[in-house]
């Protein structure tokens, strides 16, 4: 029976009214949202690594100015003398055991126009090579000499008490046009690269050889994430017997010729495990090669097992395109011609990326003119050994 005013004791309304009135949400709601923040700082003070188990990323973000370019900059004092004070071509060797190394060969000051080249041997030495299982190895000669000696690029005498750059450019000899543009862009004192699994290497080696360069040859090697990440085939394995990379090993060396050593491409597994890594760095030093680390991985042992055995050794500083962009390759090449002022010597990587190629010519236009040389990874590795 519906309620009317008539049938309605009187007050009896007020009451109603008064118990429909609305609940107080928003201090209720407050309330709440107290109590759930305070539970969550209890859950972080108390839990160790509250979002363990959620996937992290790590991005490198670097700063530079907008509009800032290699051009904007202008370097002054630009010849401080080497922190050592000596010329690493006069030392001498402490290891009565080891014939000394033959002395740095520096050409008078022609290289003070970037643009230069100076021609160097494109045909193996004799005396540096032995035949093997898949094909030319390389080798000391009877008298001494090494391939790390005999092929390596001449150093301008300018650059002996002046700040020093080693650039080395990987990848070079998968893509023909890539490669072709490196050789044409790059001034002869950047060092190349060559992979071991491109066609007509012998041919592009030549013409590199031609043009001045120093070569490197890179050697595959495991990475943590193998076979997921594979670098190639022959690729050396921390699972494989000392037998057996010793023959992938040789397999790789004889892909190319008048090369004074050997770059690490991946192989942050391998490098790190000095039990499988040792026999590689002895036989590269046995045949004598260097080994240049490219840096990528902080837990490689190369430079402990290079001081061991005085093997002949240069590892990078920086990767110059790790961001491939021009603005940043520009800032990579300022910064590491920062770090030759300050240091008397730097050593950057780079891929031969379009970009990277064109980013590294244009900055080298000028490099002599500021009174920094470009120097091989022969030079480095040589003197290291001569102090």
């Amino acid at each position: 029976m519906a309620t009317d005013v008539l049938s309605t004791p009187l007050g009896y309304k007020d009451v109603i009214k008064k118990r429909l009135w609305p609940l107080p949400i928003g201090w209720i709601s407050a309330g709440l949202s107290a109590a759930m923040m305070t539970t969550m700082a209890l859950w972080v003070v108390f839990v160790d690594d509250p979002f363990g188990g959620e996937p992290v990323a790590v991005v490198t973000i670097e700063r530079q100015a907008p509009g800032v370019t290699i051009k904007d900059v202008e370097v002054v004092d630009v010849a401080p003398s080497l922190p050592s004070g000596d010329d690493p071509a006069q030392a001498g060797t402490d290891d009565p055991g080891r014939p000394p190394p033959p002395e740095i060969e520096f050409t008078d000051d022609l290289a003070s126009d970037a643009g230069t080249r100076f021609a160097l041997s494109t045909t193996p030495e004799a005396k540096l090579t032995e035949k093997g299982k898949y094909g030319t190895l390389p080798r000391i000669a009877e008298d001494g000499a090494r391939p790390l000696d005999l092929y390596a690029a001449p150093v301008a005498r300018g650059a002996v008490d002046s700040p020093k750059i080693v650039l080395v450019v990987n990848g070079l000899g998968l893509s023909q046009t890539g490669t072709q543009e490196a050789i044409r862009l790059l001034p002869s004192g950047v060092t190349l690269g060559f992979a071991p699994y491109g066609s007509s290497l012998e041919r592009w080696v030549q013409r590199a050889r031609q043009e001045g360069h120093e070569l490197l040859l890179q050697l595959p090697l495991e990475p943590f994430d193998f076979p997921d990440n594979d670098p190639g085939p022959h690729t050396l394995l921390t699972k494989l017997s000392e037998s057996q990379n010793r023959d992938r090993l040789h397999w790789l060396l004889a892909r190319i010729t008048n090369y004074v050593g050997v770059v690490n491409y991946m192989g942050a597994r391998f490098t790190a495990n000095s039990e499988v890594f040792a026999p590689v760095m002895r036989e590269l030093e046995n045949r004598g090669l260097l080994f240049f680390d490219d840096g990528s991985s902080s837990r490689s042992v190369a430079d402990k097992l290079a001081k061991a055995s005085k093997a002949p050794f240069a590892k990078a500083d920086m990767t110059i395109d790790f961001v491939a962009t021009p603005e940043q390759v520009d800032a990579r090449l300022l910064q590491l011609e920062a770090l030759a002022r300050s240091r008397g010597l730097a050593v950057g990587v780079a891929s031969a990326l379009p970009v990277s190629i064109e980013r590294i010519a244009e900055w080298a236009e000028g490099l002599e003119a500021r009174g920094v040389f470009l120097v091989p990874p022969s030079y480095v590795a040589r003197s290291d050994q001569a102090g």
